[in-house]
């Protein structure tokens, strides 16, 4: 089984190219999805982040309040640290769980979409890095609409991440996502694993 990485910077269109790609029938897992997998209740990494960050980081009804937790680790780089200590190893886990099922489920192609693929040197386990960019000055705009929030707060939001060149140097496949959505369907139809 061919497997592929799939990330992009934030509002390139990576969720629609995954989107598109399981229109095709290819097998797409959201490596968020899984990142609150394995903190959901009754887990173990769940327990680890209480062990480390207390209770204050749980909703009323045992869930991870996300919100509360981003709060303490944007404002630590430790704290910061030690949740992705916990949290990384099992997402990796879960990760390789999944890629296993569908190699034994006999599918020839299987993606993890991601976006911090590249940051964290894991698209190199992938025999494909699909990398979904555009012209700088569509992704502030698309941030800007999306999130509704002013240009100077789309620029912190931006100056934050990796530079979009840098993630295109290390792709075997690039999607140019500065078209209309035919354009973008015509470039993820053509891709070929």
């Amino acid at each position: 089984m061919k497997t592929v990485g799939l990330t992009g910077g934030i509002a390139t269109g990576k969720s629609t190219v995954a989107q598109m790609l399981r229109e095709r029938g290819i097998p797409v897992v959201d490596a968020d999805q899984l990142s609150r997998e394995v903190v959901a209740p009754g887990t173990a990494g769940l327990q680890a982040v209480v062990a480390r960050f207390g209770s204050d980081v749980l909703a009323e009804d045992g869930t991870l309040d996300r919100a509360a937790l981003r709060h303490i680790v944007l404002a630590d780089p430790e704290a910061k640290k030690d949740l992705e200590g916990i949290t990384h190893p099992l997402i990796q886990h879960a990760t390789i769980a999944w890629m296993s099922a569908r190699a034994e489920a006999g599918e020839p192609v299987a993606v993890l979409e991601a976006a911090l693929l590249v940051e964290t040197g894991s698209y190199q386990f992938y025999d494909h890095l699909v990398v979904v960019t555009c012209d700088p000055a569509t992704q502030k705009a698309r941030l800007m609409a999306r999130n509704e929030i002013d240009a100077s707060a789309a620029d912190r939001w931006l100056s934050a991440q990796l530079p979009l060149s840098a993630k295109e140097a290390v792709a075997t496949h690039i999607i140019r996502n500065d078209g209309d959505r035919s354009a973008l369907q015509r470039q993820v139809d053509a891709l070929t694993f």
